[in-house]
């Protein structure tokens, strides 16, 4: 007997073919039958009809920072809701564990790490996490049964060097015997499950007290030691970020990521590609790297944002205002001092002239203060200026538009939310876009879900993608842009019999309605441990979400079934060739 019938459905089964109706049935958590309308002849227990919705495979997320709110969220919120049954975490170079069992303050350097380098609440992960594991696998262990999505982890290279260099690991070099050890940990953990290497050397990652995260201290040397052991394990990957990601690699960057994927022979990925036309020597130049990888026996890939993530910003809280350089001695001042710097013209014009420069790479953009676009306001004297553009406001008071930002800000104690108007919403950065994704190494993904909790929601990228697919600007058809969603990350990781609407897999499904499918605004909501702030979008459209073949999503409402499955390397991940 069946366990569930879905009835007259328009499948898109992820690889792209042609979508048909059919009914599918499910059993023992996979998809036992795929038939025509009508002939399924085998009982079910349950069945819906489903004429006129699409069912597609359960959606992907290759870059996502769940480690720490699936202990408080088992839903993975809002990812699920749009359809994702997949997430993989432990990217950046950041994860929960391994820890040294001997050094308790290591979880407490960890916390102020996760919550300045990711957006993460501070109380929230000091109340909604038990913080009980010491290795890798008691951390996976941990999470199992207890979650509503599927999740893999890779392993942090932070966490590697913390664990065995304890606090050098800021600053300092590993020794011959303490590279051994951090080599046996990563094995240790890939033994475990860890879908292989995370690490970063971006000089946007600081840790806690305001220093280079541990990973951004490694010389080469470290990270192909640690790559070589990543290729000794089946089903791993690598994933990496450096400081040219955000803009342009340097020579010397180009050269490490592909030593890295050739030295391991596994697929390395990066997060994140921006496109816009208006830098049009971006794209080649980081897909160079792709190209040189392959020459070498490697494999590198790009992921990209199929829509423009709409972010909160505000000049009192840390954002990507605070990444510009020069730009976070300033905005790191307590909040009279800052105010009063802010409002000294000379001050202002050095840091445009700083956030101007080539240095400041691709928050360059940040700085056109004219575009953004007044959110929550706090103050008797900011009354009616919520939606209004900067620039607008800045001619009716014959200001310059930075002063006229500073001003209004400083009316509500800097706590003003602030919107950036995306510079790359153009017909030509569309077309762009369209092209880069039919490169064999471009991928689909950097939500970053999961983390940077009350600035940006990137998670909801699933469907408003879709939504433009179908609707809006219609750059690729709906059975390329589930595959995209689908197929051709589970691929990349090399996940066992998932990805697909096939018969024989694991029943990770999505019905939806074609006509409706959408993400809702962002919106901020206090749900977190700790009453925390984070932003949220409902799901437009989405009827159903099954993982594992059980329902945990009908109509955006989660069931409260928690199927999901730590999914290890080796056992649920197949080694994914780079030739």
């Amino acid at each position: 007997m069946l366990d569930h019938l879905i009835r007259g459905a328009t499948v898109v089964d992820g690889t792209g073919a042609p979508s048909r109706r059919a009914d599918v049935g499910l059993r023992d958590g996979r998809i036992a039958v795929i038939a025509a309308p009508g002939t399924v002849a085998e009982e079910a227990r349950t069945s819906e009809d489903a004429t006129g919705l699409v069912l597609a495979p359960g959606f992907v997320d290759p870059h996502t920072h769940y480690d720490a709110q699936l202990f408080w969220d088992p839903y993975a919120t809002p990812s699920m809701n749009h359809g994702v049954t997949t997430v993989a975490g432990g990217n950046c170079g950041f994860t929960l564990a391994p820890l040294h069992p001997g050094r308790p303050e290591d979880a407490d350097y960890t916390r102020r790490m996760m919550s300045k380098v990711e957006g993460m609440a501070l109380a929230a992960l000091e109340e909604g996490v038990d913080w009980s594991w010491s290795s890798f696998g008691e951390y996976l262990d941990a999470l199992e049964g207890r979650i509503a999505v599927n999740a893999g982890f890779m392993v942090g290279h932070c966490a590697l060097r913390r664990y065995v260099m304890g606090a050098d690991a800021v600053g300092g070099q590993p020794t011959p015997e303490q590279l051994e050890r951090m080599t046996a940990l990563l094995k240790e953990a890939m033994e475990a499950g860890a879908w292989g290497l995370s690490t970063t050397q971006s000089s946007t990652h600081s840790d806690g007290d305001g220093a280079p995260v541990a990973s951004r201290h490694a010389a080469p040397a470290e990270l192909i030691a640690l790559s070589k052991a990543v290729g000794e394990h089946e089903g791993t990957q690598i994933e990496a970020i450096l400081a040219g990601c955000l803009d342009q690699f340097s020579d010397a960057e180009i050269d490490l990521f592909v030593e890295m994927t050739a030295a391991a022979g596994r697929p390395l990925n990066w997060n994140v590609l921006t496109i816009d036309a208006a830098v049009p020597e971006r794209v080649p130049r980081q897909l160079t790297a792709s190209e040189r990888a392959r020459k070498s026996g490697g494999r590198i890939v790009a992921l990209t944002m199929p829509i423009l993530t709409p972010m909160n910003m505000s000049l009192g809280t840390f954002c990507a205002l605070n990444l510009i350089p020069g730009w976070g001695e300033v905005l790191a001042l307590p909040v009279p001092e800052r105010i009063a710097r802010l409002r000294d013209p000379g001050v202002r014009a050095g840091m445009l002239r700083r956030a101007s420069s080539k240095e400041a790479g691709v928050f360059r953009r940040l700085a056109d203060f004219g575009r953004y676009v007044i959110g929550d306001t706090y103050s008797r004297e900011n009354e009616g200026l919520t939606g209004r553009v900067v620039k607008d406001i800045a001619a009716e008071r014959g200001q310059d538009p930075f002063q006229c930002l500073v001003e209004i800000c400083a009316h509500d104690d800097l706590r003003t939310v602030l919107w950036p108007m995306p510079s790359d919403n153009d017909p030509a950065s569309w077309e762009l876009r369209r092209e880069t994704w039919e490169h064999e190494d471009v991928l689909l993904g950097g939500s970053d879900a999961g983390a940077h909790l009350d600035r940006m929601c990137g998670a909801p990228y699933t469907t408003r993608f879709l939504g433009d697919c179908l609707r809006g600007r219609k750059l690729v058809p709906l059975e390329r842009a589930v595959r995209m969603l689908s197929d051709d990350p589970a691929r990349l990781f090399g996940l066992r019999e998932r990805g697909r609407i096939a018969e024989g897999f694991h029943a990770d499904l999505v019905l939806f309605d074609p006509e409706r499918i959408d993400a809702g605004p962002a919106t901020l909501v206090h749900d977190l441990p700790g009453d925390s702030p984070r932003l949220d979008s409902r799901a437009v459209g989405i009827v159903s979400v099954r993982v594992n073949g059980v329902e945990t999503i009908r109509d955006d409402e989660v069931t409260g079934a928690i199927p999901g499955r730590v999914l290890r390397s080796g056992r649920d991940t197949r080694t994914v060739p780079t030739r």
